[in-house]
């Protein structure tokens, strides 16, 4: 099992992407602990992972207070003894996608770049304070393929402000990858492009998922289990040489050297 004996924490392990990567960790031997702010949720994906014979503890955990990511890693470090992975899938409201930028509040704009940033900072940081004493660690942080649309894709989508949130990802990731490197520890973003199996399966969604598609080099769009399967190699030692990066998960929709 490529995670055998890894202690990971998730941050929106209750979500599709959170939960998809928490069960692929934990099928790879890693004890996962699971972190958000619906405890039904987590406490849900924790049982089924138990139930599989696996190791999993959910907790409410606010990826905006970072008081309480300090106490949470506290706990983590105290029972288990060190933290190998931090994996960040917090949603970043891409709910407020879809109207043109010059009709958008700035709020709205903002919004999805702030909350954004910020998580990823303050558990990235968290963990990787426990990382440095250690002399060894994997951060993964979740952007998006709107970071880097096409011309084309620009003009048929709205992304207001949730394409300069990814985009801000990725810089943090490499920022930190440069920091945290010489401590031995690695930074990986994961991105890959829509994911239809998240989606809610109505017309215009159908919509949507053709013209993307045709967008991509593979003729169709990645899966959660793909995105999980990702997470894990990332995190594993067999990717050992790899930080500063972008894992490109699009599909092909992007094309680039990252």
């Amino acid at each position: 099992m490529l995670l055998e004996g890894k202690n990971a924490v998730v941050y929106g392990a209750g979500g599709h992407i959170g939960s998809a990567v928490t069960r692929a960790f934990a099928r790879e031997g890693a004890r996962v602990y699971l972190a958000g702010r619906t405890l039904p949720k987590l406490e849900a994906v924790a049982t089924e992972i138990a139930a599989a014979g696996g190791a999993a503890e959910a907790a409410r955990v606010d990826a905006l207070d970072p008081q309480g990511i300090e106490r949470h890693l506290g706990v983590i470090v105290k029972e288990a003894g060190r933290i190998d992975i931090s994996f960040n899938a917090i949603g970043i409201r891409g709910d407020l996608q879809g109207t043109p930028l010059i009709e958008m509040p700035c709020e709205d704009f903002t919004l999805p770049v702030l909350t954004g940033v910020k998580t990823h900072f303050l558990t990235a940081t968290a963990a990787a304070r426990y990382m440095v004493r250690q002399g060894s660690g994997v951060i993964l942080t979740l952007s998006s393929s709107s970071a880097v649309l096409s011309g084309r894709d620009r003009r048929y989508h709205l992304t207001g402000g949730f394409s300069t949130a990814c985009a801000a990802i990725e810089a943090l990731s490499r920022s930190l990858a440069g920091e945290l490197g010489p401590m031995g520890i690695r930074v990986v973003c994961l991105r890959p492009n829509a994911i239809p199996e998240t989606w809610t399966g109505d017309a215009e969604s159908a919509r949507v998922k053709t013209y993307m598609e045709n967008g991509t080099v593979l003729g169709r769009l990645p899966t959660l289990d793909e995105v999980a399967h990702a997470a894990v190699w990332m995190a594993s030692d067999r990717a050992s040489a790899m930080t500063g990066t972008i894992a490109n998960l699009t599909c092909g929709s992007i094309m680039d050297s990252t």
